[in-house]
């Protein structure tokens, strides 16, 4: 996974263990993308202090990923729910195509709606 996206992840999951301060600066830095510069302006400190801030932030956060491995699980299972979408419309495909059954139909539509459930 690319960085942004890894620091976007880290954020979502562990953000609330960060102080107010260093979810603030983290969040500008990486997800509204501000510079060390303008974050500092708009805090009244310098580049260094905004550094040292999301630095320490992230260091919580990726010592938690490494701790719990959540997003990593995560991500496996919305592999896993993908998988099993693309298995069912096969499935779905074939009875359309060969079967022709209602209940089996009735069983896919559950299927896929409850993978839908389990992927948000």
């Amino acid at each position: 996974m690319d960085q942004a996206f890894q620091k976007t992840m880290l954020f979502d999951f562990y953000g609330d263990l960060l102080t107010e301060r260093q979810k603030e600066f983290y969040d500008l830095y990486y997800n509204e993308d501000l510079s060390l510069g303008e974050i500092a302006e708009n805090a009244n400190i310098t580049r260094q202090g905004v550094r040292d801030v999301i630095v320490r932030a992230d260091a919580i956060l990726t010592e938690m990923e490494e701790k719990t491995g959540i997003i990593a699980r995560f991500l496996e299972v919305q592999s896993g729910l993908q998988e099993v979408s693309a298995l069912a419309d096969q499935i779905a495909e074939l009875n359309d195509t060969h079967i022709g059954s209602r209940d089996l139909a009735d069983l896919i539509g559950s299927l896929q709606s409850k993978v839908e459930a389990l992927k948000e």
